[in-house]
């Protein structure tokens, strides 16, 4: 948000004032969504390039202790990456606070588990196949506790949420077939065996597992992307910002806010599914109310709204803990206190999303600070609305 000042001397509008903080890298988005998209991408691919590679260069400064094994610490950290996704479309996106979204990733586990372990009673399929019946059965689940709960707003719908993860929860503890703190042993994983006759994808070779996540996050991300560029991403603005003043404006929110509900929860329940088949073990214990929160803490410290923000507070949550071992027993601690630090002197998170018009909007801005002449020069005015911010 900007203001400018006209000089009484010529009449003329001044350089605009910021009210709000750059932030923390000098306008380097700004940089970022003035490039055309395919310097975005030439810029994008190596990036992408050097991530895949992680497990395998191990670079001295990221790196986990001796004792945790460090591409199983990149597939946790591209697991919350994922897991950040789904939960910043409830959260960030449609404004929606779910304090409950480990029930949707419980959910995806036990699909996975249920499908694929010999301690199931049911009919057994290839694991891969059950990466979309939990996204299927997750959004059916999504609508069953959306329908009637999404015209509530605030702690209301928190506190709803907060009790759909315990239902989960203890459901699977007193429903027999689900196995309680026994839990599911061998769930599936990928098919594939290396030269030795071993199992590609198992638990304890965790690039392979790194890898499947960080593409699948890649996936997510395109098509989160282009949800938020359309009709429906600016309804969620829309609803996020003023869920009346969309109403009135002809927003049908209901349906709108089910819909990133029901996308969220599809993302959760893929993220449930992952995790269950590294892991190789699905019981109870792995889905309680801290999980839940850490998850949304994952959201908040990165930046509501924003999905590299989002990635970035992932990255935070589940890599710090593994790179310090001897902090992970007080690690809910240093979040806690690190989100009320965060709170109090940035509240938007460490790479906040910036509000700015969906189309056209640097043309706007630069008329109203009267700056005409940059209108043909600033290569950021092509496709302005098309930038993920």
């Amino acid at each position: 948000m900007t203001t400018s000042s006209t000089s009484p001397k010529t009449g003329t509008a001044s350089e605009a004032t910021p009210t709000t903080g750059r932030g923390w890298f000098f306008g380097l988005g700004d940089q970022w969504n003035s490039l055309p998209r395919p310097q975005q991408w030439a810029w994008l691919v190596p990036v992408v390039v050097l991530i895949y590679a992680l497990p395998l260069l191990n670079p001295p400064l990221l790196t986990t202790e001796p004792g945790t094994n460090f591409p199983l610490a990149l597939f946790d950290v591209a697991r919350f990456a994922l897991i950040a996704i789904g939960l910043n479309v409830v959260v960030g996106q449609a404004g929606l606070l779910d304090l409950g979204y480990v029930g949707f990733f419980a959910i995806g586990s036990y699909v996975a588990a249920l499908l694929t372990s010999p301690d199931s009673v049911l009919w057994h399929i290839p694991y891969l196949w059950t990466l979309p019946l939990a996204m299927a059965v997750t959004m059916v689940f999504g609508l069953i506790l959306g329908a009637p709960t999404l015209r509530l707003r605030g702690d209301y719908l928190a506190i709803v949420t907060l009790g759909f993860g315990e239902i989960v929860r203890l459901l699977a503890t007193i429903v027999e077939p689900l196995k309680g703190q026994v839990g599911f042993q061998s769930v599936g994983h990928p098919p594939g065996t290396n030269s030795e006759g071993n199992a590609i994808f198992a638990v304890s070779n965790g690039t392979p597992w790194y890898w499947l996540c960080v593409t699948i996050t890649i996936i997510v991300l395109f098509l989160v992307g282009n949800l938020e560029r359309s009709r429906v991403g600016r309804a969620w603005v829309a609803i996020r910002e003023d869920e009346d003043a969309a109403e009135i404006m002809g927003v049908a929110t209901i349906r709108f806010k089910l819909w990133a509900f029901v996308i969220g929860a599809a993302i959760g329940g893929l993220s449930g599914a992952l995790f269950a088949g590294q892991i190789g073990f699905v019981n109870n214990q792995k889905f309680d109310v801290p999980t839940s929160v850490l998850f949304l803490a994952a959201v908040v410290l990165g930046g509501s709204g924003n999905k590299v923000g989002v990635i970035l507070g992932a990255f935070v949550v589940s890599y710090i803990p593994n790179r310090f071992v001897e902090l992970a027993a007080y690690k809910y601690l240093i979040f806690g206190v690190a989100l009320i630090v965060l709170m109090i002197f940035r509240p938007q998170g460490l790479l906040g999303a910036r509000q700015r018009l969906l189309a056209y909007g640097r043309q706007a801005y630069l008329r109203i600070v009267g700056k005409p002449e940059q209108l043909s020069s600033d290569s950021s005015l092509k496709g302005e609305g098309d930038r993920i911010s």
